[in-house]
Order: C-alpha cells, then structure tokens, then sequence
C-alpha cells in the first residue's frame, strides 16, 4: 500500500506539473484558445442561447435523414464551428488545481495498482507500460474526438500525453521495483 500511496502521490504530481507547463508555462495549446478582436461581438451574439455546446450550422434533432443527406451536401466544404457557451465565467483556480491533481494521483493510483501485479516488475517494464498509457489516453480521447471534430491542438496533447506518462514512468521505474526480489533491470 505504501508503494501505491507514494508513488501516485508523486507520480501525480509529477504529470501535474507536466501539465502545468504545457498550458501555462510554454502554452502548447494556444491554437485552441486564440484570441479574436471580434470577442465581443461573437459574445454578444451567443449571449441569446442557452447555456450548452454549439455546432454551427447544424440542423434540428427533429430532422429527417433525408433532411441531413442534403444539409451534408450543401455544407460540405463550407466554414464551420464548434462553440462551448457558458453564461457565466468563473474562475477558481485553487479548486480547478486541487481537482485536476486530485485525479492525477488516482489515476497514477490505478496504474500502480496495475503495476504491481505484474511479474517480475521492472524499471523496462514500467517505462514501457507508461508509455503504453500515455498512448492509450491520447488516442482514446483527443485523437478519437480530433477524428470527428479536428481539434486546433492535437499535436500539443500526444505531447502532453506521451511526456506526462514518460516522466512519470521514470519516477514508477525506479520507485515501484525497489526492495523487490524479483525485480530485474
């Protein structure tokens, strides 16, 4: 239990930081939160919807498939855009932290726990697991969505995936393995 406590709780934090550089520090992600001189015209105009997730154009839940065969062929080509609307801006930055690396410890957790099933456990073996995790989350999630809607910053998360995992496998690697007998270099 100690292994798992200790290494999530580094091991998280270790992928919190990761992502602390990428957004803040080098800011990877920039192409997908630009700024636009036309900000407040564009939230004046959405100021009239609901609170929710926009794709623009679209069509009606109510639309036939027919109805959608001909949007398709008249749009296609065409701008388009997806719009995530909030009617209020909050910040909370220390909350937004604690959560994000509340969840980084238990998912380092998970792939502890994981980990020390395997036989014999090595530093090889935990690189080449968190590597495999950090590929598995980015192509799971970013690169499935990217499939469909063409994310500005793909590129930017297989870094922060690949990285993130990487860095903290080198932390797992040494870590977990110790005073282990049947672990092997």
């Amino acid at each position: 239990m100690k292994k798992i406590l200790i290494g999530s709780l580094v091991g998280g934090l270790i992928i919190f930081i990761w992502q602390f550089i990428s957004n803040a520090a080098i800011d990877f992600h920039y192409k997908a939160h630009q700024y636009t001189e036309q900000q407040d015209a564009i939230l004046n105009s959405l100021s009239q919807l609901p609170e929710g997730g926009y794709i623009m154009p679209s069509l009606p839940k109510t639309a036939t498939q027919q109805e959608w065969e001909q949007y398709m062929k008249e749009k296609e080509g065409k701008p388009w855009a997806m719009v995530q609307y909030h009617n209020s801006m909050q910040y909370n930055m220390g909350m937004n932290m604690a959560r994000g690396y509340i969840v980084n410890v238990l998912t380092v957790a998970l792939f502890c726990w994981m980990l020390l099933r395997m036989r014999p456990l090595s530093f090889g073996r935990v690189m080449t697991a968190s590597l495999f995790i950090g590929l598995i989350v980015f192509m799971n999630g970013i690169y499935t969505g990217h499939i469909w809607y063409q994310f500005f910053d793909t590129s930017a998360h297989l870094s922060d995936a690949v990285a993130s995992w990487v860095l903290a496998g080198l932390w797992l690697g040494w870590w977990l393995p110790r005073g282990n007998k049947e672990a092997r270099g």
